[in-house]
């Protein structure tokens, strides 16, 4: 962030510019903080670390998101479909309803690209059993890509949602599939003929694949969990990777966490990856991992159902008390966890 400050008589003049990432978290803090949600069927509102916002509709929830896909352009109806689903399924509801907005280049816009997007949109919705409902398309003056935006509507009987509020210290923190799976899939697409030269045909090709095998998808290893046990907090780890997750689902919950960075998952196609780019995994995008809180004598339960659905899971740290803070212990040292407001994807596209 640069940013500078100027006096012109009583009136301070303030210019500050940002990076490509996410807002810093106590600039949402403070713009959060100038209006109110008056209405009060707001359950959840907007709020840092919430993956969704909660509408009371009578006898059950409705559950909303909006994502953007900006970090790609190929298979983005795949991806933003995808990426909001993950985060109606996160807090316990059903994903069932898709709005879009699509932004499309001029000058190269053409029915290959419409089709390929829409196709895109429409096999990734039937695979989730979701209603494409409407949206917004244009031809966009001086975009250089496609750029989608997102709109999941689901829904979730009231006992089921899943809110962070029910997180507390001793809870176990498991982690499904592994770190970074978009992000693999996105450099290894984006930078296939640089990384041809440094890292065998099979695993660049594996690297491509981890879009739909692990996949990232959520929405099952949600479901699962959630028909298996009371869970007390869930969260799919994206723009920022494993470290900004965590992070954020301890400011949801107001609590600390310790986490065993050698139980963390980490592809081998990603780590050869990440080494070549210079990058640090934990700070990649990471749609395809869920972080799944949940009482210690039920872990177990949850691990090995998702196992036997042939989703990987393992439990990679706790809960503990805000005052013991957030941490990552590797090779006998403590690690702090920071937020990561701008993706290490950022540094290769």
């Amino acid at each position: 962030m640069k940013g500078k400050r100027e006096s012109r008589g009583t009136r301070a003049v303030y210019e500050v510019r940002y990076e490509v990432g996410k807002l810093p978290y106590d600039v949402l803090e403070r713009m959060f903080s100038k209006f109110g949600t008056h209405d009060p069927r707001v359950v959840i509102g907007p709020r840092i670390g919430e993956d969704a916002a909660v509408l009371d509709m009578g006898d059950r929830y409705l559950v909303l998101s909006m994502d953007p896909v900006t970090f790609t352009e190929e298979r983005i109806g795949w991806y933003c479909v995808n990426v909001n689903a993950n985060d109606v399924a996160v807090m316990g509801a059903e994903p069932k309803w898709f709005l879009a907005t699509l932004l499309l280049p001029e000058g190269r816009t053409d029915d290959r690209l419409i089709g390929s997007i829409f196709e895109d949109m429409a096999s990734s919705c039937r695979s989730l059993n979701i209603s494409l409902c409407g949206g917004h398309t244009e031809i966009t003056m001086d975009l250089e890509r496609p750029m989608m935006v997102g709109l999941m509507a689901g829904e979730v009987e009231k006992e089921d949602l899943v809110d962070p509020e029910r997180i507390h210290p001793g809870d176990v923190i498991l982690l499904t599939q592994g770190i970074a799976i978009e992000g693999t899939a996105i450099i290894a697409r984006e930078k296939y003929a640089e990384l041809r030269g440094v890292m065998p045909v099979s695993s660049l090709e594996k690297a491509k694949n981890t879009l739909s095998n692990p996949g990232i998808s959520v929405v099952e290893a949600a479901r699962i969990a959630c028909v298996n046990a009371r869970i007390h907090g869930m969260h799919d780890p994206t723009e920022g990777g494993l470290s900004a997750g965590l992070w954020e689902l301890a400011m949801a919950c107001g609590h600390g966490m310790m986490i065993d960075a050698e139980k963390v998952t980490l592809l081998p196609e990603t780590h050869l990856i990440c080494s070549h780019f210079n990058i640090d995994a934990w700070g990649l995008i990471a749609s395809g991992a869920l972080l799944i809180v949940i009482q210690e004598d039920e872990a177990d339960k949850v691990e090995s159902c998702l196992r036997e659905a042939q989703i990987p899971c393992t439990p990679i740290g706790r809960v503990v008390p805000k005052d013991e803070g957030l941490w990552i212990e590797r090779e006998n040292r403590r690690i702090p966890i920071l937020p990561h407001h701008v993706d290490e994807i950022s540094k290769v596209l």
